[in-house]
């Protein structure tokens, strides 16, 4: 029998601790279960974790594929690399800029870093990014404005310490069911409470003592609603404000009036209250896509670490945790190259960019003047100034916003796909490289607290697969020769890393693979060798007690308490956004307003839980009732056993497309309103493209559509699923 191998489970970005054995045959997965000597999770794991670790239900790519008179066609790998380099290079003869590449939040730290390296040092192109902005993007510019760095100033350890949990826009019981079930047993304790503000009923909610519904798209009125009632009823952390921050001032005198603000956001002014209450308390603000993926998901999500600053909730057991999905989104933002250098490099800061031009020995002039326009950007940007994209682990044809208009352009580029399943953006393209996927890879990843640990394989791969990083390799070596002066192993590409990032606010330079063999897993920051970073920015009680004056000599009176921010004036930031209009208010033709969420047992874009039925949309008793006539008589269908499933369909039309789903009726969805979940490959054609001006994160959570009948079952989506 083989033995136990530790890795850390790629699902979510809890980063659990897992120990996988491979078949005693042949390929694959035998057991995975919780690593009780992981210091994260101590044994814990969810089912969908291990479920889809040892057996997802998607079309595994097992052999190299080129389009041949216009079908996918298995290839040896050479001839696959070959074409793939040579269109790539073909399309790099007309600038850099001519060539895109996508990454994703499901690569390995050194993966990442590989890829942005390529993509940056090798190609030169500024249409370079990561499907980790499509989730995790506004929370990363608030973070930066707030605090001059990103990633939560919370860790998990400060879970058990807060007597509040707010649980904003987001559905940790279904996203990351580890995690939640410490939030949930903290809340459950004397004094503590768990609130949750979501315009639907969810998992969470209904455990919680206290569910608001805010309008889909009201979080920043809400948000403003509750610190207009803090300043009115003079619960302000004063010392706290005068000591670690500045622009309040500022931001108090455009606050709204609570009342007027609150019934914008849909929600009484008892809520609000609830809300101001609670935060008098230790207080942790959680919050996920709900919040961020808005035009103004920027300008909430400042506003809920605002909350945090207003009320001195940026202490141990405290503070703005922003939830993140993806295993790796955390490791892609730190190693990337993406939104900024190795280690919060600003992108355009020069002499940061000689540091890191002369570490990839590439001439600085190569490095691209800007980050770029985003993946919503990129796609506008295909046909005209791209014509070649290079995805990475990554699936935009299902999980970009507006995707007809995704498929319509990618059919008019030159495409390589790399991914370990058959997606639908592998359906468009030109060649496909099957990659390694989970318990085949090696490596580390960063998990959402700020904690690396090792990424392990333990079974061999076939013939016909590869892992990403040497992929990335094998293409730069075609492209690039000079680039990487050796193959692509993953502990010498971490060292590389770890050592570009010295000296920066996410220095990993500390961390290497023996450490963690060692250790298991380690929280970033870490200068050193035998350190481990905890709390941001909280340096503790001063060492003599003293007294503290402030920048302009005012004096802020006693103080025993020292917080430090790598921002310009050391202090943190308060936040001014104001709203934009939601891109698109309901109105008589398209009366409903869409909103999407996770369901517990499905997988982002779903090639690991492919369904091939039509989404489920859920509404209200009500609204289903008041569109009676235009849904379908009940159709009844028998199942495997022969027993009688009836259900009603109807076609969700927004501007943009028409998707046939499921109806159910469910009281947990506010009247007018339709749900449906984000991981079917149908419903990102009804969504919006509009942007976030900031973080460029889409605007997927709210949408004008109407329901209309439907005789037609199978979608347009569903029908070109690959089998």
């Amino acid at each position: 029998m083989t033995e136990l191998v530790p890795t850390t489970c790629m699902r979510c970005a809890v980063g659990c601790g897992h120990v996988q054995r491979a078949v005693d045959q042949g390929y694959g997965l035998d057991v995975v279960r919780g690593d009780g000597a992981h210091p994260t999770n101590n044994g814990l794991a969810c089912q969908r974790g291990i479920s889809e670790t040892v057996a997802p239900g998607g079309e595994w790519l097992t052999r190299p594929l080129v389009r041949r008179d216009g079908e996918l066609a298995p290839t040896t790998w050479e001839t696959a690399l070959e074409r793939a380099a040579e269109g790539l290079d073909t399309a790099l003869e007309d600038g850099p800029d001519s060539v895109s590449v996508l990454g994703s939040g499901q690569q390995t730290n050194e993966a990442a870093y590989a890829l942005g390296k390529l993509a940056r040092g090798g190609f030169g192109t500024r249409y370079y990014d990561a499907n980790t902005t499509l989730c995790m993007a506004s929370a990363v510019t608030a973070y930066y404005d707030a605090f001059g760095s990103d990633a939560p100033p919370p860790t998990y350890d400060d879970i058990p310490e807060a007597k509040t949990h707010l649980v904003w826009g987001a559905n940790p019981a279904a996203a990351h069911p580890v995690m939640f079930r410490w939030i949930n047993h903290s809340a459950q304790q004397d004094g503590s409470e768990l609130i949750v503000v979501d315009p639907v009923g969810s998992v969470t909610s209904k455990v919680a003592d206290h569910h608001v519904p805010v309008e889909p798209g009201g979080d920043l009125d809400l948000a403003r609603a509750v610190l207009a009632r803090v300043v009115d009823t003079d619960r302000v952390d004063e010392a706290f404000v005068a000591e670690a921050t500045e622009g309040f001032d500022e931001l108090r005198a455009q606050l709204p009036d609570a009342e007027t603000a609150a019934e914008a956001a849909g929600v009484s002014l008892a809520d609000v209250d609830r809300i101001a209450d609670a935060l008098e308390d230790p207080t942790l603000i959680y919050w996920g896509m709900g919040i961020n993926q808005s035009v103004n998901g920027t300008a909430a999500s400042g506003a809920l670490i605002d909350l945090c600053l207003a009320t001195g909730n940026l202490r141990p057991g405290s503070g703005p945790f922003s939830l993140t999905g993806q295993a790796n989104s955390m490791g892609t933002r730190i190693c990337s190259s993406k939104g900024s250098w190795p280690g919060q490099r600003p992108f355009t800061d020069p002499e940061h960019r000689e540091v890191v031009a002369d570490a990839w020995d590439v001439p600085v002039s190569r490095l691209p003047d800007d980050t770029g326009p985003g993946p919503v950007g990129i796609v506008d940007a295909i046909g005209d100034d791209v014509s070649a994209v290079y995805a990475v682990a990554t699936n935009p044809v299902a999980g970009m916003p507006d995707a007809t208009q995704v498929r319509e352009r990618l059919e008019d580029a030159f495409l390589v796909v790399q991914d370990a399943f058959r997606s639908e953006t592998a359906e468009f393209a030109d060649v496909v490289l099957p990659a390694a996927t989970w318990g085949e890879s090696e490596g580390t990843t960063t998990n959402m607290e700020r904690t690396v640990s090792r990424v392990r394989a333990a079974t061999e791969t076939p013939s016909g697969i590869k892992t990403d990083l040497e992929l990335i390799g094998q293409l730069a070596d075609r492209l690039v020769p000079d680039l990487f002066d050796e193959p692509l192993e993953p502990k010498s590409t971490f060292e590389e890393l770890a050592a570009l990032t010295a000296g920066t606010p996410a220095d990993l330079s500390g961390i290497d693979y023996e450490r963690l063999e060692a250790e298991v897993a380690v929280r970033w920051p870490v200068p050193e060798p035998d350190v481990s970073a905890g709390y941001r920015y909280y340096e503790g009680p001063l060492a003599d007690g003293g007294e503290r004056t402030d920048d302009a000599g005012t004096g802020a009176g006693e103080a025993d308490e020292s917080w430090s921010f790598p921002t310009p004036s050391g202090r943190a930031q308060f936040s001014t956004g104001e709203a934009r209009p939601l891109p698109e208010p309901t109105d008589e033709q398209f009366p409903l307003t869409l909103t999407t969420g996770r369901r517990p047992d499905a997988y982002n874009t779903g090639v690991r839980t492919r369904e091939d039925d039509p989404p489920t949309a859920r509404v209200s008793p009500a609204t289903a009732a008041a569109l009676t006539d235009e849904l379908d008589d009940w159709e009844s269908a028998a199942d495997e056993d022969g027993a009688d499933d009836a259900a009603k369909y109807t076609q969700v039309v927004s501007r943009r497309a028409s998707v046939t789903a499921r109806v159910e009726a469910d009281e947990s969805i506010p009247d007018g309103v339709v749900w449906l979940p984000i991981h079917h490959p149908a419903v990102n054609d009804l969504t919006v493209s509009d942007v976030d001006p900031r973080s460029k994160e889409p605007n997927f959570k709210q949408c004008a559509v109407r329901l209309e009948g439907s005789h037609e079952r199978e979608t347009r989506a569903v029908t070109e699923v690959s089998t």
